[in-house]
């Protein structure tokens, strides 16, 4: 254990048409330095998770968090990007600078404000987190891929409408306890099962429900070495931090396995030296349902080709073996890009802190993350457990 988060905030996600990507910063920043009980003073090194990809006009974020504090003026500061996996990136990032002892304190920053964006921009936005020769003509643009994902996992196995219905339904549920997610409304497995006028097919067999929402939002972070934050007011460790990063081609993979996935859980979980049975809970990326259902495997929860098992059997739910998502997931939440990989960091934190509220898993002691960038090529997986 080389770093702790000892401290956070979470703003609202959703449509915020008043706010600017520097409004959000801005206040992200200035809640979990608050929430730390920290100065500016303090913060060694300052990492923006930032996707943009064409969805703000000012390019150029890392310093804008400078905004927060006059006196961040002059520290270290970054912008991070590795596709959907952009926040976990920065998270992962100022790990590293605290191991190699460059700094004793780092503040994380994940933002993206994506519903100022035209509709039909924003498909092509997120279609450049796939590899363009390949796939940049796909009908459906992001959703497209996963819908061509999902729909050659049922060619291989079989029908997985029930399962994916159940997930939608599962995180949706769980949603309604999240008071920072876009969508709070427990919309039931029959009509995410049924199309419908609300619930049309997006892509391939993937409906409306099958599909991430368009999202606003920042979340923050603080993260300390280990000896500083054994003397602050909390600090949970990471137990685990890794990365695997595939090729970006899906010709070059067997996509229905998500091995880049399955590679960062395995090395995560040695870290950790624990098994996948110790975790109390896991954030998971569900972009799409499929990909949660294909998560499912690569983790070592089922085995390949069984994921809609661990669904349909309960496995998953807030109250099963291993709840999956109990702060709603991408699909309630919402998942404003450069934010997402750092709100599951958040989130995860508040569980094993007993500070989640009305989503809080009962005895949450070991949390584990997962964020992914494309289609399974970024590849990150924490282990936190808290320390005090």
């Amino acid at each position: 254990m080389t770093a702790c988060i000892v401290g956070w905030s979470h703003l609202p996600f959703g449509r915020h048409d008043t706010e600017t990507v520097e409004t959000l910063i801005v206040k992200a920043a200035t809640a979990a330095l608050d929430h730390a009980g920290v100065g500016p003073d303090e913060i060694d090194e300052i990492l923006l998770g930032h996707f943009n990809a064409g969805f703000s006009p000012q390019d150029f974020t890392a310093a804008l968090v400078l905004q927060a504090d006059d006196r961040l003026r002059f520290k270290p500061a970054m912008r991070v990007e590795n596709a959907c996996a952009t926040g976990s990136a920065a998270v992962h990032t100022a790990i590293r600078s605290i191991e190699a002892k460059r700094a004793r304190m780092v503040l994380v920053v994940g933002v993206e404000q994506m519903t100022k964006t035209p509709p039909a921009e924003i498909g092509r936005n997120l279609l450049r987190a796939s590899y363009l020769p390949e796939d940049g003509d796909t009908a459906g643009g992001f959703a497209g891929v996963f819908g061509n994902i999902a729909q050659a996992y049922f060619q291989r196995y079989g029908d997985q409408s029930d399962a994916l219905a159940t997930i939608a339904a599962k995180n949706h549920r769980n949603g309604v306890a999240n008071p920072y997610a876009q969508m709070r409304k427990d919309l039931g497995f029959e009509f995410c099962r049924r199309e419908s006028e609300k619930n049309p097919f997006v892509a391939g067999p993937l409906k409306r429900t099958d599909c991430s929402l368009v999202s606003d939002g920042a979340a923050a972070l603080v993260i300390a070495d280990v000896d500083v934050a054994l003397s602050m007011r909390r600090a949970v460790a990471f137990r685990a931090a890794q990365h695997a990063q595939d090729f970006l081609p899906m010709s070059k993979r067997d996509i229905l396995e998500f091995e880049g996935c399955g590679v960062a859980w395995k090395r995560a979980l040695a870290q950790a030296r624990i098994g996948l049975d110790d975790l109390s809970f896991v954030e998971t990326h569900d972009c799409f349902t499929i990909a949660e259902l294909i998560e499912y495997e690569a983790m070592g929860l089922v085995p390949q080709g069984q994921g809609a098992r661990a669904a349909l059997d309960g496995v998953t739910q807030i109250d099963g073996r291993l709840p999956v998502n109990p702060s709603g997931g991408l699909k309630a939440k919402g998942h404003p890009i450069g934010a997402t990989g750092v709100s599951m960091h958040v989130l995860s934190a508040m569980q094993v802190c007993g500070a989640a509220g009305d989503m809080q898993v009962k005895d949450a002691r070991l949390g584990g993350v997962f964020n992914m960038g494309g289609a399974a090529v970024a590849n990150y997986v924490s282990v936190l457990e808290r320390l005090r």
